[in-house]
């Protein structure tokens, strides 16, 4: 964390408000883990595929939804791709690892996989595994299953491949309205796992009015992560004259958290009407323009943006005249996930040597 500096007393103070919790959750975290475990294994015993000019591991998809995770492992020589079909037979032959993202993959993508021989890590999260497995015991409890979803993301593309017959995606009012289910069907409403709470309770009351026998799962799908992220910058924008939130465009829980933020603006009564929650990528998206007005300003970032992101953007916002921090603690986040036992032995026989 940067030091913090009093300004000159001729310069007016501004101070920034820091959300904790914020930044990697557990799950970001156990992915990202797997991918530099199996970079230090290929530094560490460099091997005959290296010198062939192959990569070192393969992912599929955005390992996180975040630019900066993304490039710094592209730097260090992993390649992602979009499908397994991109994966030539030289790499497969060599057994590069492919390491499926922390969003999971359908049946499908890991039948591929064993099809072809792939040597696959699988970087799901466990809170992501846990919806698959809640669709495969409810579909053969002979349950359909209204799934609240973003249309196109790649945590909704898998969870939907587990049954695409008896998961019914809902992504706003129309799609509820559109639904059909007679009287005597069973029904179970699951969800994604990085929407808003609130965007998520308002679709949920909708679909019990529709189908009152509608039934939810024992535990709540929405991650605790999400969750957290979203009480904090709730209570943030509570106190402040604007919000940035630190994170990915393709980042489902990061957009939620503006969401959040700004509801909380548009709802006030008394403050300035000119108070803006922003998402950027970094520090360098920053515009002089946006703090005309303001004196506190609150942070914070997403569940897939690392902390040096934060860090970075502190010592810019000095620029701007914000001189002074302080951390507004809403919970405290202590959960963790083991890697893959595979990467488990791994990373021990590293640290043997």
């Amino acid at each position: 964390m940067n030091e913090w500096q009093a300004p000159p007393e001729d310069v007016p103070a501004k101070r920034i408000l820091l959300a904790e919790p914020r930044g990697f959750c557990a799950g970001v975290d156990r992915a990202v883990r797997c991918v530099q475990v199996l970079l230090d294994a290929a530094t560490r015993a460099p091997h005959e595929p290296l010198s062939k000019g192959l990569p070192p591991l393969y992912v599929r998809r955005h390992i996180v939804h975040n630019r900066s995770v993304i490039e710094g492992f592209e730097r260090q020589g992993v390649v992602f791709v979009d499908e397994l079909t991109d994966i030539p037979q030289e790499a497969v032959d060599a057994h590069i690892p492919v390491v499926f993202s922390a969003h999971g993959v359908s049946p499908e993508v890991r039948d591929e996989a064993a099809a072809r021989g792939l040597h696959v890590v699988d970087a799901t999260c466990p809170l992501v595994s846990k919806v698959h497995r809640e669709v495969v015991r409810y579909v053969k409890a002979g349950y359909d299953i209204i799934y609240i979803a973003h249309r196109g993301h790649d945590e909704a593309l898998g969870v939907i491949g587990e049954a695409p017959e008896h998961v019914h995606m809902v992504e706003g009012v129309s799609d509820v309205q559109s639904l059909r289910f007679a009287t005597d069907s069973k029904l179970v409403c699951l969800c994604q796992t990085t929407l808003s709470v609130d965007e998520t309770e308002d679709l949920r009351t909708l679909l019990a009015a529709r189908y009152p026998w509608m039934e939810l799962p024992p535990t709540e799908d929405i991650c605790y992560a999400t969750q957290d992220r979203q009480v904090a910058i709730r209570e943030l924008a509570r106190l402040v004259d604007g919000v940035i939130v630190i994170g990915s465009e393709h980042s489902s829980n990061t957009r939620q958290m503006v969401r959040v933020a700004q509801a909380v603006f548009d709802s006030a009564q008394d403050g300035p009407v000119f108070r803006r929650a922003r998402r950027v990528d970094g520090a360098s998206e920053l515009q002089a323009s946006w703090f005309d007005g303001i004196d506190t300003l609150g942070l914070s970032s997403g569940a897939s943006a690392p902390e040096k992101l934060v860090d970075e953007m502190l010592k810019s916002l000095r620029d701007f005249g914000f001189n002074t921090v302080e951390t507004l603690v809403t919970g405290q986040e202590t959960k963790t996930f083991a890697l893959p036992a595979e990467l488990r032995t791994l990373h021990a026989s590293y640290q043997e040597r």
